[in-house]
């Protein structure tokens, strides 16, 4: 198995990056919460681009978003902007005079005070802001949570972007985070229709890859409990896998391309999380993986089939999840979240910056 340091499909990504290289669009995106795993990602594809980028934080001085002014470009095209999600005035001012909207600032907690009507107003907000300033197009970022939490869909149904969860379920199993994103998301929807604004939603799965903000995050997390060996099994579950990468630059594309519409479901393929644990152990042998399932009783679930055909319509080339996971493993140790093995306990090889393993 040959894995590259950078991420796999980073000659499409290159390319793309290239072709703009000489010719700056000279427009404005607001990215919301743009110190976050996702955004930052979208930031710093849109500085790449030639965009000027007006990014919303809580706070513009604080040190955690210091990666954000690293950012090639970002000294000339890079604004930082102070506004919270319910403060509907920081946020107008944050979107005027900008040419697309990227809403991907979301609250992220199970308690559903603090995760669905934060998230319902914040949708509406950036929609009406957005109207108001006249705003070609907006992008948000949405989740799997609200397509796929659905127990009455048949098991070999294709999951795609007609799909939605269910609320009554979603609420029933106190899953508030998926109710959540979906409220959000058909708040956002209808605001859009009624205010006349070009509105894109993209729907990731479980979003692995290197983080460039220095802090820790739920998915990265995912990976992080097994490595460390705080997880002493696993569970009888499956999950579908993205790129974080991969959905930075969808957000780029959908705004991009004049036929974008509707949903997009982001995913590159869905695993057992034995299947995770077992590529984990073949690149990183040396780590206290876990070996046996919470559930041996069971037979091993089967993965959830869906579709991502219409993102790959937009030109997107999805990074395996096999590549994810070792690029996230290599930046967790990078930024010091996750001690690196000593050199000798190594059972992989590296040569010219590419691990190979068994």
């Amino acid at each position: 198995m040959v894995m590259n340091t950078s991420c796999q499909k980073r000659s499409s990504y290159r390319e793309i990056c290239q072709s703009t290289k000489h010719h700056r669009p000279e427009k404005t995106i607001c990215v919301t919460g743009a110190g976050g795993y996702i955004a930052s990602w979208i930031v710093k594809i849109l500085l790449e681009r030639g965009y000027t980028v007006k990014g919303t934080v809580r706070n513009p001085d604080d040190p955690k978003n210091t990666h954000l002014r690293e950012l090639e470009g970002a000294k000339e095209r890079l604004i930082l902007c102070k506004a919270d999600l319910q403060d509907y005035e920081a946020l107008k001012a944050a979107i005027d005079g900008c040419d697309g909207v990227f809403h991907t600032a979301s609250p992220v907690t199970d308690d559903p005070e603090q995760m669905v009507e934060p998230a319902v107003n914040g949708a509406k907000f950036v929609i009406n802001a957005a109207a108001e300033a006249k705003v070609k197009r907006v992008v948000i970022t949405s989740s799997i949570g609200a397509v796929y939490m659905d127990p009455n869909r048949d098991p070999e149904a294709v999951v795609d972007e007609s799909c939605w969860s269910d609320l009554d379920f979603c609420k029933n199993t106190k899953n508030w985070y998926c109710y959540g994103k979906m409220v959000a998301e058909q708040a956002a929807w209808e605001t859009a229709k009624e205010k006349g604004v070009d509105l894109v939603v993209l729907n990731p799965v479980l979003v692995l890859g290197p983080p460039l903000q220095p802090t820790i995050n739920a998915s990265l997390y995912h990976v992080l409990k097994y490595l460390t060996g705080s997880a002493k099994t696993y569970a009888n579950l499956t999950q579908a896998y993205v790129d974080v990468r991969d959905v930075a630059l969808a957000h780029v594309l959908v705004y991009e391309a004049p036929s974008a519409s509707g949903r997009y479901l982001l995913a590159e393929s869905a695993l057992h999380r034995g299947e995770v644990v077992e590529i984990l152990a073949k690149l990183f042998p040396e780590y206290p993986l876990p070996t046996k399932c919470k559930d041996e009783k069971n037979p091993r679930a089967k993965p959830y089939k869906f579709t991502n055909q219409k993102i790959k319509d937009l030109g997107l080339e999805f990074t395996s999840t096999k590549q994810s996971l070792y690029d996230t493993v290599k930046s967790l140790q990078e930024k010091g979240h996750l001690a690196p093995p000593p050199p000798s306990t190594s059972q992989g090889s590296v040569e010219n910056g590419i691990k190979i393993g068994s």
